[in-house]
């Protein structure tokens, strides 16, 4: 059984929104919603149970990640490097963004790997056809996991044109014409596809 509340206008004009004021978080609103419950009754109307629905607002904060996820909004893929000069893998790139060395701890500097990543390489790929709750990516999502010359690590995220093939040329698209600032503002279509074959939002 599906249920599901619209917020009344009255709710939406209080829900929570979060300002930051000297560095901290400052929340006000309503960030949480009861809506009424609704039965649930088997083929005879015998009630088995009751819904519980109800309507969270989470507070994520990105820490040191921010500047990736504001990058992508911006049509820039924000990578890390170490440049601590006492590290033995001093220079090494990650994508995913590490906000530290995982071998010395040091703190990385982001690195713009935009162009880097156009032309990547599909190191493996999978299609599934089940996915979590809150999906937004239509299905069947066609999972790749890309790979970028001189960066150490392998990145993943959604082809969204095409079929994947292992080492296909990919280049990644960013949903700039209305940012959301989660990992789906970047997706990836195969090299050379035309710009009016992109998803809605979506420029090279």
């Amino acid at each position: 059984m599906k249920v599901e509340h619209l917020a009344s206008k009255e709710e939406d004009e209080k829900r929570g929104t979060v300002k930051v004021v000297n560095g901290r978080y400052k929340p006000s609103g309503l960030f949480h919603y009861i809506s009424l419950n609704t039965p649930i009754k088997d083929e005879n109307g015998t009630l088995m149970g009751i819904t519980n629905p109800r309507d969270m607002t989470y507070i994520h904060s990105y820490g040191g990640e921010a500047v990736f996820f504001e990058g992508l909004g911006k049509g820039k893929l924000i990578a890390s490097r170490c440049d601590n000069p006492d590290c033995v893998t001093k220079g090494s790139i990650y994508m995913p963004f590490r906000i530290h060395c995982p071998d010395c701890l040091a703190k990385n500097t982001p690195v713009d790997i935009t162009d880097r990543a156009r032309g990547g390489n599909v190191h493996s790929f999978m299609i599934t056809e089940r996915t979590g709750a809150f999906n937004t990516l239509p299905t069947p999502i066609k999972f790749v996991n890309v790979e970028f010359e001189g960066v150490c690590t392998i990145l993943m995220g959604a082809l969204a044109v095409g079929e994947p093939k292992m080492d296909m040329k990919v280049t990644p698209i960013f949903r700039t014409g209305d940012p959301q600032y989660i990992i789906t503002d970047m997706l990836w279509v195969p090299v050379g596809t035309p710009a009016d074959q992109l998803p809605e939002h979506y420029t090279f």
